[in-house]
């Protein structure tokens, strides 16, 4: 759980913002020399000047005033200029401007400001009795500074369409990896900085169109905008900073959460304390109205990583949570378009980067995958988990739907320790017209570096076949599926079932082993399967599937099945007949003609083609089909193995001997037989043809 939240401090600043910053601290410098400066020529070199807030070295002065002029010409230079607690350090400021006198007996010089050689800025000032006045522009952007000698430790700065930028320099101070891209910012500032205290920032704040992110890309923001009440501080060893007020608009990527903030105000308070030791925020608040309110406190180690968290979390109304808050975590899972509803009550815990305690209560939660997937409907009751202690809880819901199937009401105690979520007794959810019965089910939530993992014992108890089909477009099968799963897991996005189902159907038996699924929630879930067919009634599959009738029975089996999204992507299947004492095999005219269309084969017979249009039905010995699918092709075979094509059998013959393979071996008079020539048939062809056998689109081959 542990999350790079800020980076490490350094000492990189902004080119523009310390010249604005280097403008202002030398108005100290010429309140001292300028009112001294009568002559016609007058220079001054000072090694070395501190203030609070910062200290010059190599300072030169020099004013040229001829005799009986009105204005002088004033140079400024300062070699080194450094605010250690402001993070600016920077070299050759040059300042040159025409100085006059005002009428109310102060100095005005106004010119072009330069540091080293970065681009010109219009730096001007007004030095009076009371007061020093001082401004730069450059475009329309503006910083207007003014000292009162009443209180000589602050400055007041006034701010207007700045861009941000210009205050990078004061921003690494507190956040050393963080770099503005964009955006424009108003304030109105007060820096105090007194001899024997802290330097303090202070003031209202407002921004504009803020891009925002780290060198690791764990926070970004885009579009910003709000309006705030910030201070700062800046001691020896800490550094304060607090922020109350307002975000409205734009994007935020923070620790994997990805927020799009509404139009709407966001109230924002935040207390950050910071030294050697890391940032210890003792207050966060987070107002987004109805639908989301936090409160509560965090630590970050001094590399970066989420130390500690505790925060309290209420929504009144969750129904913009998802799209607003979730959205990113959402949509790693494939539930990209998931909606909630009903309300919710939190508080989550984090220590040493690892979660350690969550207690939720949930009031008529809905939780809907737009795409059918699953929904839960009315969930109540508590959900809690503890690293530490055993905690208990009860959580249930009035019902909901999976891939389209209904269940019904279930409550589940539950009780959490150590790190796991367990399943106090037995618990049976109704559905399709039977129960899931979850005799054990434990959860481990991801706990450090360990993955979330999962396992549970299923009971599937007489669920009604008809039902399933129904729900997954199939035919109306009538029959029950039951069976017993001992043991399943979950880990690394894929559960693996223990075990196997079964289900009573068509007179017989399917078995369904070695059942795994990948992302089962995700993007294009898989499930690979290996299923086992037994003595079907093939009368009764033919009648549902709308085929022709078939009568006999049925053994085959369906290995290495894989669905992916739901589609057929690989099988080995084969489908064979087997003869039973008592039990008639015939096969009608309709079904040998959707056999030999659906296969790409033809009938062969000892009559000629315009007669067999006279008989309903013809026996047969044997039927038989195999299809191995990989890459969307399916390489056919039947009764007789598999072999190159060569060509189609003459009149009479079984097709055995000439490459093609039989399908349907007749027997009695008439004798038929069914051959099939194209060993390898293009899967979503063969699929299509299946889709129209129902509605009589194919039309058979007649040899």
């Amino acid at each position: 759980m542990s999350r790079r939240i800020l980076p490490k401090p350094d000492d990189r600043a902004s080119p523009a913002w310390r010249r604005l910053i280097g403008a202002c601290l030398l108005l100290g410098i010429l309140l001292s020399i300028v009112p001294s400066a009568r002559a016609r020529t007058a220079t001054a070199t000072i090694q070395r000047i501190g203030t609070g807030l910062a200290t010059l070295e190599r300072v030169q002065v020099r004013l040229a005033w001829p005799k009986d002029a009105a204005s002088g010409r004033l140079q400024l230079r300062v070699g080194h200029l450094v605010a250690p607690s402001l993070g600016y350090d920077f070299r050759d400021v040059d300042w040159s401007c025409p100085l006059t006198r005002t009428g109310d007996g102060a100095w005005r010089c106004e010119g072009d400001l330069r540091a080293g050689r970065g681009p010109a800025l219009r730096f001007g000032i007004d030095l009076g009795v009371a007061h020093t006045d001082a401004w730069l522009v450059r475009g329309e952007s503006r910083i207007d500074v003014r000292r009162q000698a009443a209180v000589p430790d602050d400055t007041r700065i006034d701010l207007t369409r700045v861009p941000l930028a210009w205050t990078q320099a004061l921003l690494a101070q507190a956040w050393s990896d963080a770099r503005l891209t964009r955006g424009q910012g108003d304030a109105r500032l007060v820096v105090s900085a007194p001899a024997d205290g802290p330097v303090r920032v202070a003031g209202p704040l407002s921004l504009r169109g803020v891009g925002l992110e780290t060198a690791d890309a764990s926070i970004a923001a885009d579009n910003l905008g709000g309006r705030f009440a910030l201070e700062m501080r800046f001691a020896d060893t800490t550094t304060r900073i607090d922020l109350d007020g307002a975000l409205q608009g734009g994007e935020l990527l923070a620790a994997g959460a990805y927020v799009a903030l509404p139009s709407t105000p966001v109230g924002l308070r935040v207390s950050a304390v910071g030294d050697g030791a890391g940032w210890r925020l003792p207050t966060l608040r987070w107002d987004d109205g109805s639908s989301l309110r936090v409160e509560g406190s965090a630590g970050v180690a001094p590399d970066g990583l989420l130390r500690a968290l505790d925060l309290a979390l209420d929504s009144a109304d969750l129904s913009p949570v998802a799209e607003r808050y979730l959205s990113a975590w959402l949509g790693s899972f494939g539930l990209g378009k998931l909606r909630l509803g009903g309300a919710l009550q939190a508080r989550v815990r984090l220590d040493a980067g690892a979660l350690r305690g969550v207690d939720a209560r949930f009031d008529d939660v809905a939780v809907v995958e737009p795409d059918g997937r699953f929904a839960f409907e009315g969930i109540e009751g508590d959900l809690r988990f503890s690293t530490d202690a055993p905690v208990e809880g009860l959580i249930g819901w009035r019902g909901g739907r999976l891939y389209g199937l209904d269940f019904g009401a279930v409550g589940l105690p539950l009780r959490s320790a150590d790190g796991v979520i367990e399943l106090q007794q037995a618990a049976a959810v109704p559905f399709a017209g039977g129960a899931l019965r979850f005799e054990r089910f434990r959860l481990q939530p991801p706990l450090g570096d360990r993955p979330t993992q999962a396992g549970f014992a299923l009971d599937v108890e007489d669920l009604d076949l008809g039902t399933l089909a129904k729900s997954l477009g199939l035919p109306a099968f009538r029959g029950t599926l039951a069976g017993r799963i001992p043991d399943a897991r979950y880990a690394d996005d894929r559960l693996v079932f223990e075990g196997g189902l079964e289900t009573d159907v068509f007179d017989g038996r399917v078995r369904v082993a070695s059942l795994a699924m990948e992302r089962p929630f995700g993007v294009a879930p898989t499930l690979s399967a290996d299923l086992t067919l037994d003595d079907l009634d093939l009368l009764a599959v033919t009648e549902v599937f709308d085929f022709g009738s078939i009568s006999g029975r049925l053994d085959g089996r369906i290995d290495g099945l894989r669905l992916v999204d739901w589609t057929a992507t690989a099988f080995d299947a084969e489908l064979r007949t087997q003869p039973r004492r008592g039990v008639k095999q015939r096969i009608s005219q309709r079904a040998v003609q959707n056999i030999s269309s659906v296969g790409d084969a033809s009938f062969v017979t000892s009559l000629q083609g315009q007669l067999i249009g006279l008989f309903d039905d013809f026996g047969y010995r044997r039927i038989g089909i195999a299809c191995r699918l990989r890459n969307q092709v399916c390489e056919m075979s039947g009764l007789d193995g598999s072999g190159p094509t060569t060509g189609r059998p003459a009149p009479g013959s079984s097709g055995s001997g000439t490459g093609g393979f039989t399908i349907v071996e007749g027997s009695g008079v008439p004798r038929l037989n069914v051959v099939g020539f194209n060993r390898r048939v293009d899967w979503p062809t063969l699929v299509e043809r299946l889709q129209a056998v129902g509605s009589g689109d194919l039309k058979p081959v007649v040899e």
